[in-house]
């Protein structure tokens, strides 16, 4: 495996990988968890592996350094699957198509054409980075982040693509909205977009 271990405090370890075995890593660490275990938290070029103070780290270590990871690209790899309708209103839209040199059909074309992974969630409850966005739409946060995002935008800044899952600050390109809720305390889990689900958005 190629990653770096890292001791996080008494009980935890911090596993570095390269950004496209993250999910794969988080999964498989998940799945294979010894007894002493708490949670697997991924980032995007992280796992952090929390553990009770009674774990053995040395034990837990050599566990984490021998852990198998499977080809997440492997179609025989079960993983959630959903799918976001989106309207294409969004008040930055006219300005990525703009910045990227295309229609703004165009736009709305590249960012329904590609398969999407929740690779960790981050920033507010049930936001979900998703990697996969084509490289045509990579663009930088906006020079000047909006003091209230609505929940259900659906947006871009650098590598990924998001929904947001709740009425926040935010500094990302907004292409558009969904009705689909990502977070619902009252579902189980409250978060859609749970790392490794498989995601596409598809104009409506």
């Amino acid at each position: 495996m190629n990653a770096v271990l890292r001791a996080v405090g008494p009980s935890a370890w911090l596993v570095e990988l390269d950004p496209d075995r993250v999910v794969a890593f988080a999964a498989a660490a998940r799945t294979t968890a010894p007894t002493g275990v708490l949670e697997v938290v991924p980032a995007a070029r992280t796992v952090l592996v929390m553990f009770g103070i009674d774990a053995d780290r040395r034990e837990l270590g050599r566990w984490l350094s021998e852990l198998a990871i499977p080809n997440q690209n492997d179609p025989d790899v079960a993983r959630p699957t959903v799918e976001i309708p989106v309207t294409y209103d969004g008040a930055d839209l006219a300005e990525v198509a703009s910045a990227t040199g295309m229609s703004t059909a165009e736009v709305i074309e590249r960012h329904t054409g590609v398969t999407y992974r929740s690779a960790f969630c981050g920033f507010a409850p049930g936001f979900a980075y998703l990697t996969g966005l084509d490289a045509a739409l990579h663009l930088p946060r906006r020079s000047t982040p909006r003091t209230r995002v609505p929940a259900g935008a659906v947006a871009i800044a650098a590598t990924y693509s998001a929904v947001y899952p709740t009425a926040s600050p935010g500094g990302w390109h907004l292409l558009g909205h969904t009705p689909l809720a990502v977070w619902d305390l009252d579902r189980d889990p409250p978060a859609r977009l749970a790392p490794g689900t498989t995601v596409h958005f598809v104009a409506v």
